[in-house]
C-alpha cells in the first residue's frame, strides 16, 4: 500500500489533474464554493485514474488514491495561498 501511495504522489498526470482542479476553484469559487468542488475533484481523479490504468484491486488503488490527492492538494493550496499573498 505504501509503494502504491508513492507512486501515485509522484504522478504527473495526477499532479496536473489537482493542479487544475486548484485553478478552476479559485476562478468559479463565488459560484460553486470550495469545499464541494475539491472534494468532489479529489474523489474523481482518486477514482478515473486507478479504473483507466488498471494495476492493484479497485478499492486500495482508490483509497491511496484518494489519500495521495489529499496530500498533493494540501501542497498546492498552500503554494497557490503563498503565491496569492505574494501577489497581492
Amino acid at each position: 500500500m505504501i509503494e502504491l501511495i508513492q507512486s501515485q504522489l509522484l504522478d504527473p498526470l495526477r499532479i496536473g489533474l489537482i493542479v487544475g482542479l486548484v485553478v478552476t476553484m479559485f476562478r468559479t469559487r463565488g459560484a460553486t464554493g470550495t469545499l464541494v468542488p475539491l472534494a468532489a475533484g479529489v474523489i474523481f481523479v482518486a477514482v478515473i485514474l486507478p479504473v483507466t490504468q488498471g494495476g492493484a484491486s479497485l478499492t486500495q488503488a482508490v483509497a491511496a488514491g484518494i489519500l495521495s490527492n489529499l496530500i498533493i492538494l494540501g501542497i498546492v493550496l498552500a503554494l497557490a495561498m503563498i503565491i496569492r499573498r505574494l501577489r497581492s
